[in-house]
């Protein structure tokens, strides 16, 4: 991946996160956080990582995100009020940024690893979506089962709490 992209994509990842967190409007901080997802899934793509990325759009921006949406719209919520900034918060978080950011520069500065570029992946005899099928079903049968009826309960469970009563 050309490191312009790499950091475009970074830039735009880190601004849509921040926007879900200053936005006051629910639905227009969810939209911020598919556009953040958007943008992860194309750092996955860009470290060949192409299964990973599809993954992150079919599952995260696209099923989370509905269900989301869809809480959002079921629970009618509205714009936050904004409240006055309580600075004693708001100097105790800077000084709780700072003292993270100085130990993770203190981390990395003595971390020489983390400096070396990282080896050439090996080209595997399975491509990754049958090398994962065969371990969900193989290794994972039953858990992968459970998952599938979990989400078949939640579903019903969704479906009866947002069925209007008739009179």
């Amino acid at each position: 991946m050309s490191p312009i992209l790499f950091w475009l994509f970074t830039a735009l990842m880190l601004a849509f996160g921040v926007s879900v967190i200053l936005n006051r409007d629910p639905v227009a901080s969810a939209l911020s956080l598919v556009a953040s997802f958007l943008c992860l899934a194309s750092l996955f793509v860009g470290l060949d990582a192409f299964f990973i990325g599809v993954i992150q759009i079919l599952v995260y921006a696209g099923a989370v995100m509905v269900l989301f949406l869809f809480i959002i719209m079921l629970l009618d919520l509205k714009a936050e009020k904004r409240r006055s900034f309580n600075e004693f918060a708001l100097v105790g978080g800077a000084a709780v940024s700072a003292l993270f950011v100085a130990g993770l520069l203190k981390v990395l500065s003595v971390f020489p690893a983390g400096a070396q570029p990282f080896p050439a992946l090996g080209v595997a005899k399975l491509d990754d979506v049958r090398l994962v099928g065969i371990t969900l079903f193989t290794r994972f049968n039953l858990p992968f089962q459970t998952v599938g009826v979990l989400v078949l309960v939640a579903s019903i469970g969704v479906i009866v709490l947002s069925r209007r009563q008739l009179k």
